[in-house]
């Protein structure tokens, strides 16, 4: 098997839906002329592309991707829900990395509603309800909307097993806002007080308005190369190594007897996702000095830390005690582009902006939020019903 890069990457400015002009096929297309532009190649040179979104028809993805050329290639379109854009780079990387194709491009977009997430077709069985089925057997249902209430319960129970206080997920909400002021793709840019942050409308204990994802419109795009397409298009300075990667579903310790409301949002799926992407990198956690991090919720970046092993489990609020995850800190910046929180959440494009941002921290390339000597970078996105995906990526050799 060979080593695969990503040779190019770009994205739009994710902003609140309706009020981006264009739409999808138009972001899909901005993001993916940036990331051909940034590679130096011509579309011509994509063999295979996958298209991730959440919300749309059946071939969006040919729609958005038409906007490039048309040129016949496979055109495959990807759905993993939060974790999707993510999915469609994991899926690139493999056509890749087996030796399918020597280019590939993966492309992630949404156009979403405002407000809350919700099911969109009540005639079938949903897709959480497994999900759903086992947090109400340990916790009353609420008023809340479905995914805080998920992601709060995992933070409260954190909380009554370890120790945990709503202030060290304000302090993560605050962290993540202040980051995103220098990143121009971010939907919100604004620096907040830890006060602003508590006293901001509650939506689920622990979880206040500005410890919460918004629904965003945009788009993000990543080009993966194999060592000879490198090779022969003299891309080596810009190329950045995927070393490891891992895409992991639910497993029985979601839903067992001894399963919480931490499990039922995914720590199991992220750390094993972890172990898998460390092992294939030959690196561990303490090799890593940029984390983007899927922070959909407060609570979710700080259960992650112990997931992704930058804590023992039970401790991630320690991190958040040494102020260790924001620059000048002791552990990894996580999240240096302002993270869901505040760069945004368009579903489908999430993770390849995650992909954007931890390469251009490896090429030195992240203007004022640039972490310094940054010679690993990890991405972690996550969608529930479920599936996590751990990248890890580093300069090429």
């Amino acid at each position: 098997m060979s080593k695969t890069y990503v040779i190019g990457v770009g994205m739009t400015k994710f902003d609140k839906p309706g009020t981006k002009e264009g739409d999808y096929p138009d972001w899909a297309k901005e993001a993916g002329e940036k990331a051909l532009k940034d590679a130096g190649i011509p579309y011509g040179e994509i063999e295979q592309a996958y298209a991730g979104y959440v919300y749309g028809d059946s071939t969006y993805g040919q729609r958005a991707i038409y906007e490039l050329g048309l040129t016949g290639i496979p055109v495959i379109n990807v759905n993993n829900n939060c974790s999707t854009g993510s999915s469609a780079l994991f899926l690139a990387r493999q056509a890749v990395k087996g030796g399918l194709v020597d280019c590939a491009l993966a492309v992630g977009f949404e156009k979403m509603e405002r407000g809350s997430l919700g099911m969109k077709y009540t005639d079938r069985t949903p897709a959480l309800d497994k999900h759903m089925a086992k947090m109400f057997a340990l916790r009353d249902p609420e008023a809340s909307p479905f995914a805080p209430q998920m992601f709060g319960n995992a933070g409260r129970d954190h909380m009554q097993k370890y120790g945990s206080k709503p202030e060290h997920y304000v302090w993560i909400g605050w962290k993540n806002h202040k980051h995103s002021v220098n990143n121009p793709y971010a939907q919100f840019q604004d620096e907040y007080t830890l006060e602003d942050i508590a006293n901001a409308p509650m939506i689920h204990e622990p979880l206040t308005k500005l410890q919460c994802s918004p629904t965003s419109d945009g788009a993000g795009a990543a080009i993966v190369a194999s060592e000879r397409f490198v090779e022969k298009h003299g891309l080596w300075d810009q190329a950045i190594e995927i070393a490891g990667q891992a895409l992991v579903t639910d497993l029985p310790s979601t839903f067992d007897d001894e399963a919480d409301c931490i499990k039922i949002v995914g720590y199991d799926m992220s750390k094993q996702a972890a172990e898998k992407a460390y092992e294939e990198a030959g690196v561990g956690p303490e090799d890593v000095q940029v984390v983007e991090l899927h922070d959909c919720f407060s609570a979710n970046e700080l259960i992650t830390y112990e997931a992704l092993g930058l804590a023992p489990e039970g401790e991630g609020h320690k991190l958040v005690d040494k102020q260790a995850t924001t620059y000048g800190g002791d552990g990894p910046v996580v999240n240096p582009s302002g993270g869901l929180i505040s760069k945004g959440h368009p579903l489908g494009a999430t993770g390849l902006a995650q992909c954007s941002e931890c390469c251009w921290q490896l090429r030195g390339q992240a203007d004022k939020r640039q972490v310094e000597g940054v010679k690993v970078a990890l991405q972690h996105n996550i969608g529930l019903g479920g599936a996590a995906v751990v990248s890890i990526y580093r300069k090429a050799a």
